[in-house]
């Protein structure tokens, strides 16, 4: 081992040098050595190397030998190996097999899955972590990215303004132009990294296309309005899913996350036209919900007014019905009573009459055979009443007023009218208890 380590040394100044290289027995002696001071030659290092290596499995041919071209080829030819190594043959063979074989781990990345081909035709998908498949050039892998949310934009790069109209321009079902500006995400299903790398030569293209062809089928079926404003949810899910469909169709093993509509809206040269007709509209929905609004005001009240009116009038009906009964079970009494004494139930309603009549009067009426110089009357009603008169609404004549004063604030000498004795003024219990004529209302 340490012939081999001093024939291998590569601090020997004699690489390159022309010295003698015996397998190492001379490398000590620098007496034996040439001195010279400029760089090694690589042709000189070439040759000392082999006639090292050549020493050391027993060639005798040595370094101090001649140094003349070889036949059949330059000096500065690689010479062959020594005939007499089959063991480092093998060797070497065995460690280019270790090495080849080692060649074939790898390791996959979390979010990563690796497709395995041998000769080109796919064999295997293997998971994260660490993996070994057949070395090149029996098999190779890829690697593809499955947890990667992959992003595109249509009808706009980067910002609303920088549109691309080509693609956001659709027609819809009523013939009119929108513009549409969306989003669309996607990722590789756990198990479609083959069917994304051997079945679609360009697949995120087909996502892409996919994409715009569902968006356009949708909005062909919708009218301008319904994309516009209450729609857009509707359309997102119906694209996402028929844009789906498509790539499951072609086996792309590719997965749509989202379809998210940034902004539609009409096309910028009759912006300003659709503007009007939009606020036209507006104000055509709100002069409708204040309209409904007022109905559903009135209306209720409206409702009311009837039930109440019915109501009353049903109260109404109960009442003269019942004052109608109650008027003739007080008649069919009278009628009893008079029939039993006529000439005291005519009298007694003749009192019950006149005194209903006269207690709302403001005249005195006093009977003048009766009287005496005591007469007593009431000036404390009779101011009363008087004040009231003179406080009649305007509607009323001053002649009546005045009268009624006048008749109130004088006695008359005339006769009483009844045909007894005085009738007195003031309110006589008995009176009232006595039996009362039915037409005195």
């Amino acid at each position: 081992m340490r012939s081999i380590s001093k024939i291998f040394n590569l601090n020997d100044p004699g690489w390159g040098r022309g010295g003698r290289n015996d397998g190492g027995r001379n490398q000590d002696d620098s007496s034996r050595r040439p001195q010279n001071d400029g760089p090694p030659d690589l042709d000189e290092v070439w040759k000392d190397f082999n006639n090292r290596l050549g020493s050391l499995f027993g060639n005798k041919r040595g370094g101090g030998g001649p140094r003349g071209p070889r036949p059949g080829g330059s000096g500065g030819g690689v010479p062959s190996l020594p005939s007499a190594s089959p063991k480092l043959l093998a060797g070497l063979a065995l460690a280019g097999v270790v090495i080849w074989g080692l060649s074939g781990f790898m390791i996959v990345q979390e979010g990563q899955v690796a497709v395995v081909t041998r000769f080109g035709e796919y064999k295997k998908t293997l998971p994260p972590g660490l993996q070994w498949r057949i070395p090149y050039p029996i098999e190779d892998h890829q690697m593809v990215n499955i947890a990667q949310l992959r992003t595109f934009e249509v009808g706009f790069r980067g910002t609303a303004r920088n549109k691309v109209l080509p693609e956001s321009l659709m027609l819809t079902t009523d013939e009119n132009i929108v513009d549409v500006q969306y989003v669309v995400q996607y990722r590789l299903n756990p198990d479609g990294a083959p069917d994304y790398l051997f079945r679609t030569a360009m697949p995120d293209e087909s996502v892409r296309q996919a994409a715009e062809t569902a968006m356009r089928e949708i909005v062909g079926r919708k009218t301008m309005d319904f994309v516009l404003y209450e729609g857009r949810t509707e359309v997102a899910t119906e694209v996402q899913s028929l844009a789906q469909s498509i790539l499951d169709r072609y086996q792309t093993g590719i997965q749509i996350s989202t379809v998210a509509i940034q902004n539609v809206q009409p096309p910028e040269q009759v912006q300003a036209a659709f503007d009007d007709a939009v606020k036209a509209g507006q104000d055509r929905e709100r002069q409708i919900n204040e309209g409904n609004a007022y109905a559903n005001q009135v209306l209720p009240q409206a409702e009311g007014q009837v039930a109440r009116m019915l109501q009353d009038a049903e109260g109404y009906k109960a009442k003269v019905i019942g004052d109608a009964q109650g008027d003739t079970a007080r008649f069919t009494s009278i009628e009893a009573e008079f029939a039993k004494a006529p000439d005291v139930t005519r009298q007694r309603m003749y009192l019950a009459t006149m005194e209903q009549i006269l207690e709302s009067s403001a005249k005195v009426m006093v009977d003048a055979d009766s009287s005496n110089n005591m007469l007593y009357l009431p000036l404390d009603k009779i101011m009363s009443e008087t004040a009231r008169d003179y406080r009649a609404p305007s509607g009323s004549s001053s002649v009546e007023a005045t009268t009624g004063a006048a008749a109130a604030s004088t006695t008359s000498s005339r006769p009483a009218t009844t045909p007894s004795s005085s009738v007195p003024t003031n309110n006589n219990a008995a009176a009232r208890s006595a039996l009362v004529s039915p037409y005195s209302r």
